[in-house]
């Protein structure tokens, strides 16, 4: 799954894409370089990020998701906790909901899934952007985190999602501490026992970020985060997580390729 943030305010790449025929262009891009799935976002969910409205969500994305479901020749997703903003995208050909809340944040966003019968990945994020990493605490975050994902799997197929369209997401960055997200990431293959897909979006992370300062003594670049990341996603890849999130869809694919040969 590549990332097209047509956001002013990402974490790693804000503002880059931020425009119409920027964001169309990358997204091109990384289909060119193996994206099986675009994920298209125009809120930023970063650490203390401050939401936006439905409409300005939209306003960015709009354009981008028409000419990406018109263009790409792979799934377009929508990364949004906003139901508006999924059902305009899914009208324009979106596939996918992407929402780190879980489908809980908008008391609409399931019947948006039921009504459209497209596919929706629920994550596991403890608080909000605004305060996710505000001492994030667990007793046991596998565990935990675990529970979280079977209780919404559970409520999603209640709902009368069938199991084939849900993934699940264990929110690797998203209220976790860097000691949280090593072990989730350690450990991601105990969540296959859910039984369905597992999505996992470390790409570009800043656990990523402090395991390099501390083996080169320095301030990791972005493309040394894209390295750990293309590490980090074999690393997922052995353990059987089927879909990995990242910014660099080139080497990540590439990595994956000569690993999994």
């Amino acid at each position: 799954m590549g990332i097209v943030n047509v956001t002013p305010d990402s974490f790693s790449d804000g503002g880059q894409h931020a425009s119409v025929e920027a964001a169309v262009n990358h997204g091109l891009e990384l289909v060119s370089q193996g994206a099986d799935i675009l994920d298209v976002g125009g809120e930023s969910t970063r650490p203390f990020s401050q939401a936006v409205a439905a409409d300005e969500e939209w306003r960015r994305v709009g354009d981008v998701v028409r000419q990406l479901v018109e263009r790409a020749g792979v799934a377009v997703s929508i990364d949004t906790s906003k139901s508006l903003v999924a059902a305009r995208a899914i009208e324009a050909g979106a596939e996918i909901i992407n929402d780190v809340t879980g489908l809980t944040g908008d008391c609409d966003m399931i019947r948006v899934a039921l009504d459209t019968g497209v596919g929706v990945c629920a994550m596991h994020m403890q608080g909000t952007p605004q305060s996710m990493q505000v001492a994030p605490t667990y007793s046991d975050v596998v565990a935990e985190v675990h529970a979280y994902l079977a209780a919404r799997r559970e409520a999603l197929l209640a709902a009368g999602i069938q199991r084939e369209k849900i993934c699940l997401d264990p929110g690797i960055g998203f209220g976790k501490t860097h000691a949280h997200n090593l072990t989730l990431l350690k450990h991601a293959a105990d969540f296959l026992d859910l039984g369905v897909p597992i999505l996992v979006g470390h790409s570009r992370k800043a656990f990523i970020g402090m395991m390099i300062d501390g083996a080169i003594g320095r301030p990791a670049t972005v493309a040394q985060r894209d390295g750990g990341s293309a590490g980090a996603a074999c690393v997922l890849a052995a353990q059987g997580v089927q879909i990995v999130r990242v910014h660099a869809v080139g080497m990540v694919r590439s990595a994956l390729e000569l690993f999994c040969y």
